[in-house]
């Protein structure tokens, strides 16, 4: 089990940059896959980007591709999000969470286990 604790999150103009720490726990962290969502009120979480165990891989929803971009330091325990460009619409609560299945896709919510609590993200235009 991992236990993930979001932070780095603000208010910043239009344009501006972020980056999101996902501090997680758990001697075995660097074996799991990891994913950033985000919520907005009265909408589903959605898929932002996942990296791989090995951090070979990395995934993006096509709305941040080009944009943001996910890493992680296993000798940290954290994986980050780095936002530039951001657009008010990036305005959002972000979440950091553990693969913990792979029957499905990895933009699935479904797909992912050990929520942190989250870290707003206010995009001022």
């Amino acid at each position: 089990q991992v236990h993930a604790v979001e932070s780095g999150g603000g208010l910043v103009q239009a344009g501006g940059s972020l980056r999101l720490s996902c501090a997680a726990s758990g001697r075995t962290f660097r074996r799991y896959a990891m994913g950033w969502f985000r919520q907005t009120p009265g909408k589903e979480r959605e898929f932002v980007a996942s990296i791989s165990w090995g951090g070979d891989s990395t995934y993006y929803s096509d709305s941040v591709k080009g944009r943001f971009t996910i890493s992680r330091d296993d000798a940290e325990n954290t994986v980050y999000l780095l936002m530039n460009s951001l657009k008010p619409e990036d305005t959002a609560v972000y979440y950091c969470a553990r693969r913990v299945s792979f029957s499905g896709s990895y933009r699935w919510e479904s797909e992912y286990g050990d929520w942190g609590q989250g870290t707003q993200v206010t995009v001022s235009s």
